[in-house]
C-alpha cells in the first residue's frame, strides 16, 4: 500500500481525539479499566490506550467490538 502523501486534515485528527475521549467516557461510566475493556473487546490494553489517546485509528470491526463490550450502539461512540 502506498504511503499517504499528504497529512490528514486537522479536523480528522480532532474527530479521532474526540472519539477517544468518548470511548474513555463510556468506559469510565461502565466502571471498567482499559485492561477490562480490552479483554471484553478482544483487543490489547495498549490498543485501547491508543484509541483513547487519539493516536491510532480504530478499524470498524474494533469499534463494533468496543461498543458491544460497553453495551452501547456503535453510533454512541461516534456521536
Amino acid at each position: 500500500m502506498p504511503a499517504r502523501r499528504t497529512p490528514r486534515p486537522d479536523w480528522v485528527l480532532a474527530r479521532r481525539v474526540a472519539l477517544g475521549h468518548r470511548i474513555a467516557q463510556l468506559r469510565h461510566a461502565a466502571d471498567l479499566s482499559q485492561e477490562e475493556l480490552g479483554n471484553r473487546a478482544g483487543v490489547e490494553r495498549r490498543t485501547i490506550q491508543r484509541f483513547e489517546a487519539g493516536t491510532r485509528d480504530p478499524q470498524y470491526s474494533d469499534l463494533l467490538l468496543i461498543a458491544h463490550a460497553l453495551r452501547v450502539h456503535v453510533t454512541d461512540l461516534l456521536n
